[in-house]
């Protein structure tokens, strides 16, 4: 019978021990939002591409990592994201190839026209992987956050009560 407990606490030890990790994680990337609403870390931007901007090149759900330049790094052709802001002050992510640079406005236009001032510049990508954002929108999301943290911890805190009311009423199991 000692063993089997043994086995209970090791097992539930490397359970805690993980979702500790994923729980300090999933927050360490809720709290580097920049101010568009993307993760950000160090001047590399974590996007998620959405269906409006999906392309051969980047598939829905793909992460991209995109690392911030200034307009006097950036060159003519080269694939860029950008943030837009529609007139409800909703974000969106716009790719592009840039078409020209205007170094004295420090500002960018795409091929098609669209221009874009440094601030809404979120730089060009260094590496793709596939489908991953499709999981990390669920974990950055508010359900998300619900049901991954808030609530397996609300029913360890539960747990907790019981465990100790069991042992007032009852005392402990060594006694």
């Amino acid at each position: 019978m000692k063993v089997l407990k043994k086995v209970k606490s090791v097992c539930l030890f490397v359970l805690g021990a993980a979702f500790f990790v994923f729980v300090l994680s999933m927050s360490m990337l809720l709290l580097n939002f920049n101010k568009f609403g993307l993760t950000e870390f160090d001047g590399t931007t974590l996007v998620i591409i959405p269906r409006e901007i999906a392309s051969d090149v980047y598939q829905k759900g793909d992460l991209v990592l995109v690392e911030s330049k200034r307009v006097d790094q950036i060159k003519e052709q080269e694939d860029i994201f950008t943030y837009r802001v529609d007139s409800q002050g909703s974000v969106h992510i716009d790719l592009g190839k840039v078409g020209k640079i205007y170094p004295e406005e420090k500002a960018i236009s795409f091929e098609n026209g669209a221009t874009y001032a440094e601030e809404f510049i979120a730089g060009v990508p260094t590496k793709v992987y596939s489908k991953v954002g499709s999981v990390l929108s669920v974990i950055e999301s508010r359900w998300g956050f619900l049901f991954i943290v808030l609530v397996p911890c609300f029913l360890l805190f539960l747990y907790e009560v019981y465990e100790l009311i069991v042992e007032v009423k009852y005392g402990s199991e060594e006694e």
